[in-house]
């Protein structure tokens, strides 16, 4: 049995250990979402039981019980995605060596030591998502990953499995006798007629064969030629499909399900399309709850987009229909529909069809197919606000490396992107952009993120403080709901918390964080701001001091709080580039504070009129002078 590029496949994931002392390990890994249930050693005269640890997404358990390992390996093999074992290699080859069949319908087997520092991918590599499994593993568990698969032991694209990072599906081939060739480092002839080209620029992909590198100019020859070849069509060579196509359908009320089977099986045969590039169902919000509409999105895999009959009435159509603007108050449903959800730029690969009941059917449906520009699939994308901390790894969070671990394109400023250079994989894009570009650099990476991709957009300290967090939502908000892929914050340690750790406990009671900038805020505000932390006693961190460009404003800061009634002994602390090799911490006072010693890559923190120094360390009493701590 072979595992299908779309439709229903094998989800579940589980973890199991040989011995008792695995299960925390294995909990680690449920909380992380990395397995779905948890299958618990057998005790003393009981058989072993799925646990599932009320995990949100762990639904369907198995109904019986095991008596051992093996009979739990058997009976789920045929209906697992992966499995992640802790134990010794050999014992867990052992166990699962008579359930072998081959590459293509193997589950994921990756094996953990029992004190999680090493992820081994034994089983189902690439095909089965093995080593990408175990990179997240290690990831979250502040391990390593041990791979020892040709492509990743020689720093070459995994020609197999790659094209998923880039929101693919695999189509048709010999993929055994590619990757063979590859490995024997046989030149590969590739051909893109579809989807992002960037992929052309890893490091991973130079041993490649030169060719074609943006969508469209790889001519029909050249693809029929090609061993490599990435499109939407059908055809010869081994295929990456990008999610280019969308399928907009209308149907009158009750129409068969298999109506609309084939109307859409015949339809991508007639256009020589293959079923791994559909993106996706498009219709009308009438249709929204159309019983066969709702079911073959559910049996391929798609998702479901319907449009508001005005989104759908504003569209330049070839085929409007009078009768459907009198029905449905839009003149197009499945043209409309169709370059609506295929995104910008989008384009008719097959304008309306219809398609009528045969025996023992009822209803009609029409179907039209939009290319995207490239390629356009918002539900399979993935966009992580990371933020990277001060700039030493051993700073960044377990949640922001596996976040790092699943991205195909890391999107940031180039100083912070050199920080983190030593967790990129050469199958990882790396994008740097300039530091006053942030707006640009959300918008790329929401693009491609749209486009299928998982992107880690990276900030230094935490994402959400001064950092991408907040521009690139307010981008994410500004897209239409079902052109949203996921967002997800990832907190990371600022600045202002490294800093107040290496000069003591500055921050035990009230403070506040204030940003010298006036690029974004007029200055007028900024000067109300610090006003007010004045006036409030507010231990206060201040964020991009002094520039080239900006020399004044900190000395004025310091000007404004000795005028709110800050005295001029308070201590303040120089933090400069923290968490790195060239970090320097040093104590002075607000009155004699050095201001040509600050810059950019400096944090300013200032006590509060409580803040004293003592042994080269400040602290901040937790209780204020007249106030009694309980």
């Amino acid at each position: 049995m072979s595992i299908p590029e779309t439709g229903q496949s094998p989800t579940l994931r589980w973890g199991f250990g040989l011995g008792g002392a695995s299960l925390p390990l294995l909990r680690r890994l449920l909380a992380a979402d990395l397995i779905d249930r948890i299958a618990l050693p057998p005790q003393p005269g009981e058989g072993l039981s799925p646990r599932l640890d009320d995990h949100p997404s762990a639904s369907g358990a198995s109904d019986w019980t095991a008596r051992s390992l093996g009979e739990l390996l058997a009976s789920e093999w045929p209906r697992s995605q992966a499995f992640v074992a802790v134990g010794a290699c050999g014992a867990i080859t052992r166990l699962i060596a008579p359930l072998l069949g081959d590459k293509t319908s193997d589950p994921a087997v990756v094996v953990l030591d029992p004190a999680g520092r090493y992820a081994i991918p034994l089983l189902g590599g690439h095909g089965a998502g093995a080593e990408a499994l175990s990179q997240r593993i290690a990831a979250a568990l502040g391990g390593e990953a041990v791979l020892t698969g040709a492509s990743s032991g020689g720093g070459r694209l995994a020609l197999d499995s790659f094209g998923r990072g880039w929101g693919w599906r695999r189509g048709s081939g010999d993929w055994d006798a590619l990757m063979k060739g590859f490995a024997r480092g046989e030149p590969i002839a590739v051909a893109q007629q579809a989807g992002n080209g960037r992929w052309r620029q890893l490091e991973a992909a130079q041993a490649l064969a030169s060719g074609p590198e943006s969508p469209g100019q790889a001519h029909p020859q050249e693809a029929a030629g090609a061993q490599l070849v990435v499109a939407v069509e059908q055809g010869d060579g081994c295929r990456w499909h990008p999610p280019g196509l969308w399928l907009g359908m209308g149907c009158e009320r009750h129409t068969s399900l298999s109506l609309l089977e084939r109307l859409v099986d015949g339809a991508l045969a007639d256009q020589g399309l293959a079923a791994e590039a559909v993106a996706g169902l498009a219709s009308a919000e009438r249709k929204a709850d159309e019983p066969a509409l709702l079911q073959l999105a559910e049996r391929r895999g798609w998702p479901l987009r319907c449009f508001a009959a005005d989104a759908l009435n504003a569209v330049a159509v070839p085929n409007p229909s009078a009768a459907v603007a009198a029905e449905l108050g839009t003149a197009s449903v499945a043209e409309a529909a169709a370059l609506l959800a295929a995104g910008p730029g989008a384009q008719l690969r097959l304008e309306k069809r219809i398609e009528r009941a045969q025996a023992g059917e009822q209803g009609a449906a029409t179907l039209a197919i939009a290319a995207a520009a490239s390629q356009w699939a918002p539900q399979r994308g993935q966009l992580h606000l990371i933020g990277s901390g001060p700039g030493s790894l051993e700073l960044l969070t377990p949640d922001a490396r596996r976040a790092l671990a699943e991205s195909s394109v890391w999107v940031g400023y180039g100083l912070y992107l050199d920080l983190l250079e030593p967790l990129r994989r050469p199958d990882q894009l790396r994008s740097d952009g300039q530091l006053t570009q942030e707006r640009e650099r959300c918008r790329e990476a929401l693009e491609l993120a749209c486009q299928g991709l998982t992107v880690a957009l990276i900030s230094s300290g935490d994402s959400g403080i001064y950092g991408m967090a907040g521009l690139a939502l307010e981008q994410w908000m500004a897209l239409e709901a079902g052109d949203r892929p996921g967002f997800t914050v990832h907190p990371g340690i600022s600045a202002l918390q490294l800093a107040a750790a290496r000069a003591g406990a500055p921050l035990m009671h009230d403070f506040c964080t204030v940003s010298l900038s006036d690029r974004l805020t007029p200055w007028a505000v900024i000067e109300r701001r610090l006003r007010a932390a004045a006036a409030g006693d507010f231990v206060v961190a201040l964020y991009n001091p002094r520039s080239r460009g900006r020399d004044w404003q900190l000395g004025r800061a310091r000007e404004l709080l000795l005028e709110g009634g800050r005295p001029a002994q308070t201590p303040v602390v120089l933090a400069r580039q923290l968490g790195r090799p060239e970090e320097q911490v040093s104590l002075h006072t607000l009155g004699g504070l050095p201001l040509d010693q600050v810059d950019m890559l400096t944090l300013v923190l200032i006590g509060n009129a409580s803040s004293r120094v003592e042994g080269g360390r400040i602290v901040t009493p937790r209780g204020y002078p007249g106030a009694e701590l309980a």
